[in-house]
């Protein structure tokens, strides 16, 4: 009688009925002992009235009654946003001005330049002797029936970088013009795009440049002049782009004003100038008594091809740019 009396007033839990079994039962024994002692009673919601409202005033009605009146719904913070949680409320505060595209912040670029500098710092460690030599050689008068030194492989691969290198660094001296001057949005789906197309007309550019001079030259004078004008034309050509290296840099980290840029620009272009005509009168007119000629030579096909590559350039950009 006293155990009965003891079960009477125990209430039984989930935990007892699992102490019950033993210590290596499996969850799903565990389970089937807890539903054997325990059944599913039917639910009994509270009838209790609601009682969350002011004192002295009625229950809450509900609002998505029907039959609610028009003014119970609306209030003076019924459309605020912040009164109602599930509608979205907006942003709060004043909008940011987005971020503008700076040519510091794109890593692509950094990257490029940083991977062009580690390059040509090999290649000229590797080749110093051969840009000694092709300045000295410069400078210097050839006399007739002198022996020409022949480039090695690597000395010939190193031109062709270099030349690669002026065109890219033009490409990009334009790319940063056109996004100060012309415009930052094209018709391409990556700005790097813009980027090739002027490294591919920089690159044209060139070619055509060496194959009109082996053109002309070759039918006014000798080949040996014709080569040692194609070399004298190869070095300017790397010592221009050496020279344009550091504005880049400064333009595009250092935040270089345009007028700046555009100054040193010219006077690199000057000073490259300067250094073919002398180059192209020891060559070709040094026997020579007329001496138009050579400025009409050097016009035709120096100077006019400078602003024939500007206008393409512009062109290019302005033939893709967005206008709003």
């Amino acid at each position: 009688m006293n155990d009965s009396v003891v079960q009477h007033h125990i209430v039984l839990t989930p935990g007892m009925v699992i102490s019950w079994l033993p210590r290596n039962a499996t969850p799903a024994q565990q389970d089937s002992a807890v539903q054997s002692r325990f059944k599913a009673s039917e639910i009994r919601w509270s009838t209790r009235p609601d009682t969350l409202h002011l004192p002295g005033h009625d229950k809450g009605r509900n609002m998505l009654d029907v039959q609610l009146p028009q003014y119970y719904r609306e209030g003076f913070f019924s459309k605020d946003s912040l009164f109602h949680p599930e509608l979205p409320g907006g942003r709060c505060g004043v909008a940011g001005e987005p971020i503008s595209y700076r040519i510091h912040n794109d890593d692509i670029i950094t990257s490029l330049l940083l991977v062009l500098f580690i390059m040509a710092v090999i290649a000229f460690s590797n080749t110093r002797q051969f840009v000694v030599r092709q300045t000295k050689n410069f400078f210097n008068i050839h006399r007739e029936g002198l022996t020409e030194i022949t480039e090695t492989a690597v000395e010939i691969r190193f031109q062709a970088f270099l030349a690669f290198l002026n065109c890219l660094l033009v490409a990009l001296l334009f790319y940063f013009y056109t996004l100060y001057v012309i415009g930052d949005t094209f018709v391409l789906a990556s700005q790097y795009t813009l980027i090739a197309i002027f490294l591919a007309i920089s690159s044209v550019y060139f070619l055509f440049k060496v194959m009109l001079y082996t053109l002309v030259n070759g039918v006014f004078f000798d080949g040996k002049k014709n080569r040692q004008w194609i070399k004298s034309y190869l070095y300017i050509y790397s010592v221009e782009g050496a020279l344009l290296f550091p504005i880049v840099i400064l333009w595009a980290y250092f935040d270089l004003s345009i007028q700046s840029a555009a100054i040193y620009v010219v006077i690199v272009l000057i000073i490259v100038k300067i250094l073919l005509l002398f180059k192209c009168f020891l060559i070709f007119f040094k026997q020579s008594v007329v001496k138009l000629q050579i400025i009409l030579y050097f016009c035709t096909l120096e100077i006019i091809p400078v602003f024939f590559l500007w206008e393409a350039m512009v062109y290019t950009a302005n033939s893709l740019k967005i206008n709003f």
